[in-house]
């Protein structure tokens, strides 16, 4: 009999699982079924593109860092290689608003860290005491045990209070749409605790990586760039997954419960497929808020665990306008623009996202993504499409100074969609993959454990397959 894998969940992380479970189970010459449970009518999660007037609209992320070798070793298994492109490596800048102001990031700037002298001094971003506490980092010394921290925490102990509400809570938190004061230093950004240990400072560090910088790994990114996309949009990656695999999907379908008997695990479904459905490996490639009740009934303590991550909603808003809706000094000379709580405006972010990347908008065209919710102002997010789509044309004309009517507008809605990697969260996986380990045949794999990017997706379904089949 071949043994059977069954994977709930068919985005990013359930879809690259079942894809390389059928290339490893080939190469082992082993026989193998997989089926695929999906809730919604399409594979991909949050992995949408639309083609609206031959603009290209990403619904979910536009990209992946390539310094993580997964993204780009994924594109090549399945023949994208060529069709993959970088980032505009030349209108790469990055504007904070300030009141009314977009004022450039001064250059030379890593996420927190600044690298260069002048640029720093000379930015208006910032106050006089705010820099030279920032400067003082190069003195602070590091932290004597391994305690983990909250991003506030350890920039607010390195380099002040200032640095953390202006650069590190947009820029660092912003990633992850999270409380800069709650968000795991270790499960989050380690390199920066690396960084400390090993240079004691910061500033050190990144002057030391700049005349030594580090060597990249795996396939070579598109352009040397730090994202890369797909030039019909991110989709492509799913599309080619799912015209690749020889599993059953079953969309629009459920599961209702899962039990084990005996070394089998019974799932009961419901929706377009209801029955039941038997496997000898389960893949949870869902979020742990849903995988949580599903295996109530199975460990209560791990169910306990997995429904205590937390998440917060967020949505997207892409709007389309002609070029000349710009005013003339507000060029679209970056990849867009970041906001600090500060401010009290009501988007997060926005992205001009036809800089970013080429292939986005027709050559008489720009497009605009703007961010709205996050752990701050969630219930944006969880208003209708159409609220949500005036609050983004309203703050694009406050910001930007652009007041036409948008060619179109598209709003992608995730409700409760970005898990919170909260101070602790690092030992807290740690105790759920114990847990899971006593379910023999039982994985977990997705964005909720050690990391929320596409690169970790993939590399969270390379390990599960690891296990299955080593």
């Amino acid at each position: 009999m071949p043994r059977k894998v069954v994977i709930v969940g068919a985005g990013i992380t359930g879809l690259t699982t079942a894809y390389y479970l059928q290339k490893r189970a080939a190469e082992k010459n082993l026989s193998l079924q997989c089926t695929l449970i999906e809730s919604t009518e399409t594979a991909g999660g949050k992995i949408v593109t639309e083609h609206t007037k031959n603009f290209v609209v990403e619904g979910g992320p536009d990209s992946f860092v390539t310094d993580k070798p997964w993204g780009l070793q994924l594109c090549h298994d399945l023949g994208l290689t060529d069709q993959l492109i970088p980032n505009n490596q030349l209108d790469n800048k990055v504007y904070v608003l300030k009141g009314k102001k977009l004022i450039q990031l001064p250059m030379g700037f890593r996420l927190t860290i600044p690298t260069k002298l002048w640029p720093f001094i000379r930015t208006p971003l910032i106050s006089p005491w705010g820099k030279l506490r920032m400067a003082m980092d190069y003195f602070v010394s590091p932290l004597k045990d391994d305690r983990d921290e909250s991003l506030g925490q350890f920039i607010g102990r390195r380099m002040g209070r200032e640095a953390v509400e202006k650069f590190a809570g947009p820029f660092m938190a912003g990633i992850y749409v999270s409380d800069p004061d709650r968000m795991s230093m270790k499960s989050t950004f380690p390199q920066f605790l690396a960084m400390e240990k090993k240079h004691g400072s910061l500033i050190k560090a990144a002057l030391a990586a700049k005349k030594n910088p580090p060597r990249r790994k795996g396939l070579p990114a598109v352009g040397n760039a730090m994202f890369n996309s797909l030039r019909g949009g991110m989709q492509t990656l799913v599309d080619s997954l799912t015209g690749e695999l020889q599993s059953e999907t079953l969309l629009r379908t459920t599961v209702q419960s899962i039990e084990k008997i005996d070394d089998r695990f019974s799932l009961k479904l419901a929706g377009l497929h209801e029955g039941t459905i038997e496997a000898d490996d389960i893949v949870l490639a869902v979020p742990a808020r849903v995988a949580g009740p599903l295996l109530d009934g199975m460990h209560h303590d791990l169910a306990e665990k997995l429904s205590a991550i937390r998440y917060v909603s967020t949505a997207t808003v892409s709007l389309a306008y002609l070029k000349n809706d710009v005013p003339p000094d507000r060029p679209l000379d970056g990849f867009g623009v970041i906001i600090s709580p500060r401010e009290n405006r009501r988007i997060i972010a926005c992205t001009w996202t036809s800089t970013k990347f080429k292939y986005r908008a027709p050559p008489d065209s720009i497009l605009i993504r703007v961010f709205v919710g996050g752990y701050k102002d969630e219930a944006f997010a969880e208003q209708d499409e159409e609220a949500i789509a005036t609050l983004a044309r309203e703050e694009v004309a406050i910001i930007m100074g652009i007041h036409s009517k948008p060619i179109f507008t598209n709003v992608f809605k995730w409700p409760k969609g970005n898990p919170q990697y909260d101070v602790g969260h690092a030992e807290r996986v740690a105790h759920i993959e114990k847990l899971t380990g006593e379910i023999i045949g039982l994985h977990l794999a997705g964005s909720s454990y050690h990391g929320i990017g596409i690169p970790d997706c993939i590399k969270s379904a390379l390990k599960v397959v690891d296990r299955i089949l080593p």
